[in-house]
């Protein structure tokens, strides 16, 4: 195994944007990403190499922050949700910024996987095949996963 600075250095910024599209905070990705690399430096040993080393600290950071985030909901009150009007158009409705928070609003509702999934594909940025990995799924998998979670949210922005 690699020199742990070494892997901090290669990963630290492929970590703290995944953090950062699903937090949407950067604070938040920040310390998230910190925390991420600290459990995995004292979990090292536990690395046996069945997926890729980027893989397996993107699972630490979403467990790490969805630890945070149920931790945080806890203290704070949930978002009302609202009915609105908004354009079937997900790009272009994500550039007007009431419509993005809403839409925001719309993607925190959606159930699991498929919050996940369409999280990562949208604003991880991760092709089907990584995001399959991530569940230990396949790529079909995650395209259908994301197919459901795209035509839900466009059913309720209209």
């Amino acid at each position: 195994m690699a020199d742990f600075g070494e892997i901090y250095r290669v990963y630290f910024s492929d970590v703290y944007k995944y953090v950062l599209s699903l937090s949407r905070n950067e604070a938040i990705a920040e310390e998230v990403t910190q925390e991420t690399f600290f459990k995995a430096m004292r979990n090292i040993d536990q690395f046996n190499g069945s997926c890729k080393l980027s893989v397996w600290l993107c699972q630490i950071a979403k467990n790490t922050y969805f630890t945070l985030a149920q931790k945080q909901k806890r203290c704070t009150h949930d978002l009302a949700d609202e009915a609105y009007e908004a354009e079937l158009d997900i790009e272009k409705a994500y550039l007007d910024k009431e419509a993005a928070r809403k839409l925001h609003v719309l993607i925190h509702n959606l159930n699991e996987p498929q919050k996940e999934v369409f999280t990562l594909r949208v604003f991880g940025e991760l092709s089907f095949a990584q995001i399959g990995e991530l569940f230990g799924k396949t790529d079909s998998w995650a395209r259908l996963i994301f197919y459901r979670a795209k035509k839900q949210l466009q059913e309720a922005m209209k």
